[in-house]
């Protein structure tokens, strides 16, 4: 064998029946996505039923080092959740009677920008230099528009492998920035398949020796920043009449706006200029098909009088966690 693929693709159940499991976690930045693996006697269909594992908490900045045992799933021996588990809030909320019978969905829209490696400079721009002006990029095809497509279709397609209900891909605004679509999920797996995708993403830029950056505005200037736009509605909007439910929606969300913008990702406030399809980070505001506000409701919602709406402040990197459990309390349980 002269490949090392030709050693990571050996059919391991020729041999045996053992399977290689790989936990993975978030970090102690909240973006820093931690893997390990280890060896399992068999297939196990149900994760519930895979052993519990620890890994060094010191070492990924979540636990002192002389208590430094972490649970997968990011939980203390003793079964507490560490401060960087936002998902075990976001259970609780999508857990609740109200929020389950409403069926809140979710499409994230995760954009992202590949960096070259050894000058995090975007894929695809002169080093030290900058492409022509945004125009030509958006949903570009061509080696002089496109950067990075290799990349991007492998991850599309290992994330339909995976089972991970990916509903698309695009070229976004500014060069060697790329943005792919979750959803609709229903409540909190939304959060979870967001975090799968983004981790199956670094593991392919690895192989590629290429960067993924979810900056929010990796390139100063006159450049498009990087968001994760969220999209989001609930039955009672989905019904005749709806449209009514996400105006008085709207509105709760208009009163909790710097309680959102503050757990909306870090950096946002180089992103949401007022400039480059974004609201100024100070000002909420909310229109019909308008790229520029914080919440945009589509044409089609306005004409059938139902439907769902985008919320455009998020950052392309918040945590789904927080922000889907955020905005389905807020506009579900949370009375102004």
């Amino acid at each position: 064998m002269s490949l090392l693929t030709d050693l990571i693709n050996l059919n391991l159940s020729d041999t045996t029946d053992k399977i290689i499991a790989e936990y993975i976690w978030i970090g102690g930045s909240g973006m820093d996505i931690r893997s390990k693996a280890r060896t399992l006697n068999g297939v196990v269909s149900d994760p519930q039923k895979l052993p519990k594992w620890n890994y060094d908490g010191s070492s990924t900045g979540q636990a002192p080092g002389e208590d430094s045992e972490v649970m997968c799933d990011a939980y203390t021996p003793a079964g507490e959740p560490i401060p960087t588990n936002k998902r075990h809030n976001a259970a609780k909320i999508f857990s609740h009677p109200d929020v389950v019978a409403e069926v809140p969905w979710y499409g994230i829209e995760q954009e992202y920008t590949l960096l070259q490696k050894d000058s995090k400079w975007p894929l695809g721009w002169p080093i030290g230099g900058y492409p022509g002006p945004q125009g030509p990029y958006y949903c570009g095809a061509g080696a002089d528009k496109a950067f990075g497509r290799d990349i991007v279709d492998s991850h599309y397609k290992a994330c339909l492998y995976a089972g991970i209900n990916i509903s698309g891909i695009n070229g976004e605004v500014m060069p060697g920035q790329w943005e792919f679509q979750v959803g609709p999920a229903v409540g909190i797996s939304a959060g979870d398949e967001l975090w799968v995708a983004r981790y199956i993403l670094e593991r392919i830029t690895e192989i590629a020796g290429v960067v993924v950056s979810f900056d929010p505005k990796p390139i100063a200037g006159d450049w498009n920043g990087a968001g994760a736009h969220t999209n989001y509605s609930t039955k009672s909007m989905r019904n005749d009449g709806g449209f009514e439910v996400i105006k008085k929606a709207i509105g709760k969300l208009q009163l909790r706006h710097k309680e959102h913008i503050a757990a909306y990702g870090e950096g946002n406030e180089r992103r949401l200029t007022g400039r480059h399809e974004t609201a100024d980070i100070n000002t909420f505001i909310w229109g019909v098909a308008n790229r520029g506000a914080s919440i945009r409701v589509g044409r089609d919602t306005e004409k059938e009088g139902k439907g769902y709406f985008e919320d455009r402040r998020p950052a392309s990197n918040m945590d789904p966690y927080v922000v889907t459990s955020m905005i389905a309390e807020t506009t579900i349980l949370w009375k102004p």
